[in-house]
Order: structure tokens, then C-alpha cells, then sequence
């Protein structure tokens, strides 16, 4: 286990005091890898908070440009950003927010083979993506290499979040989509606030952190919605 240097016990320490986490947790985390894949609202808002929570290696994962119409809801990119590739805009945020972590940004479409390979190097995924195509790919991949996917989705003013582990007698992300018909809207056609981004990729963060760290219960086998113009928060029990 990587022991944590004075500055990081310093640094982490409000999380040190958790009996759930302690030096034991954090020094897990500080050896722990995962793979934010799609670095746009929800992908700006889980990266920042596993960064800052001491995760030791995060690799980001994408393949587009900063643009004007993300700053809305991308708290990562800024007006000095655009035009950079969106890894290489939030490897410099996420390095100045917290120096002790290793991020290594990849700026590509991956193939199956790509991400399958990928996949297998890290011991978490978060599905920070925004169309059902590459949630699919993501599913069916962390399934086969039996690595646990943190899935987070929103649009207009409500979002999602679900955890698969790909235990035995437990749901994939198939089990969730084939309620959404065949294509689902993105929030370039409807819209969406930006506060709901940001809720649902904490959530992912958190969810990522449990998984890891083997803490609390964790979403596998249930996806939480919140509708947030009304702050109804249901939960949906998922079939196997």
C-alpha cells in the first residue's frame, strides 16, 4: 500500500476522519485507478471531486474540442480553453487542483479493442458520456473485463445515476436503457441547467469512491432519478 506523505495527510485529512475511510481508505485511493470517460458536464463535475478526494490516477478520456456553448455547464473549461482538446483543458485544472495525483489525458474515439484495454488497466469506470451508443459499448466492455461502471445521465432539469459491478445476479446497463426506446434526445436538442450536471456527476464521484473503497451500500441494482424543478427525488429497483 502507497503511504501518504505529510502534505497529503494534511490535505486529506477531513476524509481520514471518517471511520469509513481512515489512513487505510485513502491510502487505497492514492493507489487507485479509474477511467472517467467524456470529460463534459458530468464528466467536469465527477473528475474534479475524485481528484480532490485523492484518487492517485485518473485517466480522461475523449475526443472533442472546448466550444463556447460548454462553458454553461463545464466548470472545467474556461473562455482561455476553447478550441483545446476538452482532456487537455481539464488536465490543467484538475493538476492545479490538486498536485499529488497523476492524470493522463487521452484525446481519441477508442475502439472496442482500445477501451477494452483500457478498461482492464483501471479498477473503476464513470459513463460520463452523452449518447446511448457509447453507454452500450461501455456496458457490454465493463462487463466483460468485470470492472465495476458508474453510469450518471441528464437532461433538461433531471438526471440519473447507477452503479454495475457486474456481480453475479445483478443488472448491466442493458437492464436500464431498454426503457429509453430506441433513440434518446441529448441536451443539444432539449436543453439543459446547469446545476443538474453538476449534482449527478458528484453523485458519480461518490458512487466511484464506495465502489472502490468497498464502503456503504452502493447503487447496484437501483438507479436514483431527480427531478430537480421539483426536488422529487424516486428510486427504481432494476430486473436482473
Amino acid at each position: 500500500m502507497a503511504e501518504l506523505t505529510l502534505a497529503e495527510e494534511q490535505r486529506y485529512t477531513r476524509q481520514i476522519n471518517l471511520p469509513a475511510i481512515d489512513f487505510a481508505g485513502q491510502e487505497k485511493l492514492k493507489e487507485s485507478k479509474m477511467l472517467i470517460v467524456g470529460l463534459g458536464g458530468l464528466g467536469c463535475s465527477a473528475s474534479q471531486y475524485l481528484a480532490c478526494a485523492g484518487v492517485g490516477h485518473l485517466t480522461l478520456l475523449d475526443f472533442d474540442q472546448v466550444s463556447l456553448s460548454n462553458l454553461q455547464r463545464q466548470v472545467l473549461h474556461t473562455d482561455a480553453t476553447l478550441g483545446m482538446a476538452k482532456v487537455e483543458s481539464a488536465q490543467l485544472r484538475l493538476q492545479a487542483l490538486n498536485p499529488h495525483i497523476h492524470l493522463q489525458p487521452l484525446n481519441l474515439k477508442a475502439s472496442d479493442s482500445e477501451l477494452a484495454q483500457l478498461i482492464a488497466q483501471h479498477d473503476v469506470v464513470l459513463d460520463c458520456t452523452d449518447n446511448l451508443s457509447s453507454r452500450n459499448q461501455l456496458d457490454r466492455l465493463c462487463a466483460q473485463e468485470k470492472t465495476p461502471l458508474v453510469s450518471g445521465a441528464a437532461i433538461r432539469t433531471e438526471g440519473l445515476v447507477s452503479t454495475f459491478t457486474y456481480a453475479p445476479n445483478t443488472p448491466t446497463y442493458a437492464s436500464l436503457s431498454q426503457f429509453f426506446g430506441e433513440v434518446g434526445q441529448s441536451c443539444v436538442e432539449t436543453g439543459v441547467l446547469a446545476p443538474i450536471v453538476g449534482i449527478i456527476g458528484a453523485m458519480q464521484a461518490l458512487e466511484a469512491i464506495k465502489v472502490q473503497l468497498q464502503i456503504g451500500k452502493t447503487l447496484c441494482g437501483r438507479v436514483l432519478m431527480i427531478d430537480g424543478l421539483s426536488m422529487a427525488i424516486r428510486e427504481m429497483q432494476l430486473p436482473v
